[in-house]
């Protein structure tokens, strides 16, 4: 016997059993995505590196250590399976001219590619939920964003269970003055500091804030805070927020830990935490990227998005026992005689075609009256359509109530949907 080939190490498979989780949640999102005027867009799922180096950063966790980057065969270039949904969103846009002297409001769902230790909620192929609104810099566009996420959790029915932390990040100009505060200030404790702050220090400081180490968590508290150094036009945009999201509703907190390392990103940062998941808090986020446009080679556009993992968010509806409403079908078979069992398939399409969106599961391959009683039964079906060759002569069929009395009713051929149309 050869040897089985398993899975690869954190790619992980969807099994019929865990489907009705993501067919629920991408239902969801689809739906309030097309409620609130976003177009889906669908990007390639391998990029030139380039594309992430520039947009990500080269002195990031996710380009050093777990991008899956490898030389293509002819062109001579350096390929990379993408770690993120953004870049390639604004890449196909700059490509297509989709910014220029438009708003653009996008998204996309589909799995990205990070080597990185596979765990619970977390593996090398996961699968994002992506929205980004171009061409809007008011703070409107931010508030609008939140109040759609704060309405997907209640869809989800665990509003209670997710919090929205905001911060600013101010400008690039205002941050490179803060920067340098920063960098003062952990230098004082800088043989406390770990590998990767360390690391950081001089390169990323801002990213030293967002460590989940937790024997650096009072140094960093006591850090100075970036929201006491914006400009005053990132203070209005992030007041005005504020202001929104209270006229909303939404409940906020303010945590200056929340960073982004790269200087394209611009005022509003995000996310939305939970306590269910242990160490893995976050569910999304996001944040405003106004230069990023720029700098893959587009005109100054503002942008602001964010990302959801699928697979953490599925976790979370699972330990918030989130029902997935998985379809049951409405009708199975069971046919019975070589006659029957020949004519049965065209009457079941002969419903189909009367009937188009009722779930039929047909019992296929045959058995006994035992057998595929014992499948009709496991199928979750209301009825069972029984025929044999004698209903078969006699132009009939054999409706069996599944679910509640296991009444048996004998229907004609002619009558059939509209029996089924008043009883299902």
């Amino acid at each position: 016997m050869s040897k089985k080939i398993n899975a690869l190490r954190g790619m992980h498979d969807v099994l019929p059993s865990e489907i009705g989780y993501w067919q629920m949640i991408e239902g969801h999102l689809r739906s309030l995505f097309q409620e609130y005027g976003y177009t889906e867009i669908r990007t390639p799922m391998m990029e030139e590196t380039r594309l992430f180096t520039r947009s990500i950063g080269e002195v990031t966790d996710i380009v050093e250590k777990e991008m899956y980057t490898f030389p293509d065969q002819n062109d001579n270039l350096s390929l990379t399976l993408r770690p993120e949904m953004t870049a390639s969103i604004v890449r196909a846009g700059v490509q297509h001219g989709l910014f220029y002297n438009q708003t653009q409001k996008l998204w996309q769902i589909g799995p990205a590619f990070r080597y990185e230790r596979p765990q619970k909620g977390r593996y090398r192929q996961f699968h994002q939920a992506d929205i980004e609104i171009f061409g809007i810099e008011t703070p409107d566009a931010d508030a609008e964003m939140l109040a759609m996420l704060a309405r997907f959790w209640k869809r989800l029915g665990i509003e209670n269970e997710v919090k929205l932390e905001i911060n600013s990040m101010g400008t690039a100009e205002c941050r490179k003055v803060y920067r340098e505060k920063l960098i003062a200030y952990f230098e004082g404790f800088k043989d406390q500091l770990d590998e990767d702050s360390t690391r950081r220090l001089y390169t990323n400081p801002l990213r030293i804030l967002d460590s989940k180490n937790p024997d650096l968590n009072e140094m960093i508290t006591n850090a100075p805070k970036l929201l006491d150094h914006l400009d005053d036009e990132s203070k209005a945009h992030f007041d005005t927020l504020c202001a929104q999201l209270d006229i909303l509703g939404i409940k906020y907190v303010i945590n200056p830990r929340i960073v982004r390392g790269m200087d394209y990103y611009t005022r509003t940062v995000f996310e939305w935490t939970t306590t269910k998941l242990g160490s893995q808090g976050t569910v999304c986020g996001g944040g405003r990227y106004d230069k990023m446009v720029e700098e893959l080679g587009g005109r100054e556009t503002p942008a602001i998005g964010f990302g959801m993992g699928m697979e953490r968010l599925i976790l979370l509806c699972q330990a918030c026992e989130v029902s997935a409403n998985e379809s049951s079908p409405l009708l199975t078979t069971v046919f019975l005689g070589e006659k029957a069992s020949l004519q049965g398939l065209g009457l079941i399409e002969e419903i189909r075609d009367e009937m188009p969106h009722i779930l039929i599961s047909a019992n296929l391959g045959g058995g006994s009256m035992k057998s595929q009683m014992k499948k009709a039964d496991r199928s979750g079906a209301k009825y069972a359509l029984i025929m044999g060759d004698d209903e078969l002569d006699k132009d009939i069929v054999i409706l069996k109530d599944l679910r509640t009395d296991g009444e048996q009713t004998a229907v004609s051929r002619d009558e059939l949907s509209k029996f089924l149309q008043n009883n299902l």
